[in-house]
């Protein structure tokens, strides 16, 4: 090997050395720091992209199970008002069994009639209830809750149905009256208060099985959050071990290569001993 002052090749190549272990142990330094793998777009871009993807598909399936949170409280409390309608109904319908006692005179009647017509207030009362102003019972297109979206992506949706508990057919609106009004004398039987009973019941049940399905779905939408945001861990956090370990080796070799390159740099002075 010939000796020469002008290139210092073991010099270069200890440098080239050291600037690669240096920019690797940088490298770890900011996973370690950022607990990311992909600290810079280059460090994976296409990584980078599914990560994102991932990461918002987590975000939409954590917002949807909050509106689904939300529709089943709204439909626990229209159930709750269910519960107060149908206590009513059980009361009318006593109220119009004691009614019909041939041992109570004029007043005694007159008396029933009186809770009989704060009843009806109450009913009436009941069907305009409402949840954050949005009506608890109607028709469809009347501003009660119709439908949720029950998938991050939107597609799948729960029909909610709509309980028109004022409706003098379906509901129990025949019996109630703002004004308070009406007779137990002008129920000609029993027949149309058990239908306003099996009209409540009827709610209750629907109002039931959509929390039921409701519940599932949100078991659904937990499930594929926790699983989106287990694939996305793999691609962007660091494994705190393994690069523990490159962080080690890292620093050996720079330091390493530190030292080596100051020996290249001393290797050349060689020279000066065949030119004293």
């Amino acid at each position: 090997m010939s000796v020469v002052i002008n290139t210092n090749t073991a010099a270069t190549i200890a440098s080239n050395n050291l600037a690669s272990s240096s920019a690797s142990l940088q490298r770890s330094l900011n996973r370690l720091s950022s607990g990311s793998k992909i600290v810079n777009p280059s460090d994976d871009a296409g990584g980078l992209a599914v990560s994102m993807k991932l990461s918002a598909a987590a975000k939409r399936s954590a917002a949807a199970n909050s509106n689904i949170g939300n529709v089943t409280s709204y439909l626990q409390t229209q159930d709750g008002v269910l519960q107060t309608s149908s206590k009513v109904m059980d009361r009318i319908s006593e109220l119009w069994t004691m009614y019909q006692d041939p041992t109570k005179n004029s007043s005694d009647k007159a008396n029933y009639d009186a809770e009989y017509q704060q009843l009806q207030k109450e009913l009436d009362s009941l069907t305009q209830e409402k949840f954050n102003g949005v009506s608890l019972f109607g028709s469809a297109g009347t501003g009660v809750v119709e439908s949720v979206k029950v998938s991050e992506d939107g597609v799948q949706t729960v029909a909610i149905t709509a309980k028109a508990l004022a409706s003098s057919t379906d509901g129990v609106g025949a019996f109630s009256d703002a004004a308070g009004g009406g007779s137990l004398s002008s129920i000609s039987s029993i027949d149309s208060i058990k239908t306003g009973i099996q009209n409540v019941a009827t709610f209750r049940a629907k109002n039931g099985a959509e929390q039921s399905r409701l519940g599932f779905a949100a078991e659904v939408l937990t499930t594929n959050k926790a699983n989106l945001e287990s694939a996305n861990s793999r691609i962007v956090d660091v494994d705190v071990a393994a690069e523990s370990t490159q962080l080690a080796r890292w620093n050996i070799l720079v330091q390493s290569g530190t030292a080596m390159l100051s020996q290249a740099n001393q290797s050349a002075q060689s020279a000066l001993s065949l030119i004293r």
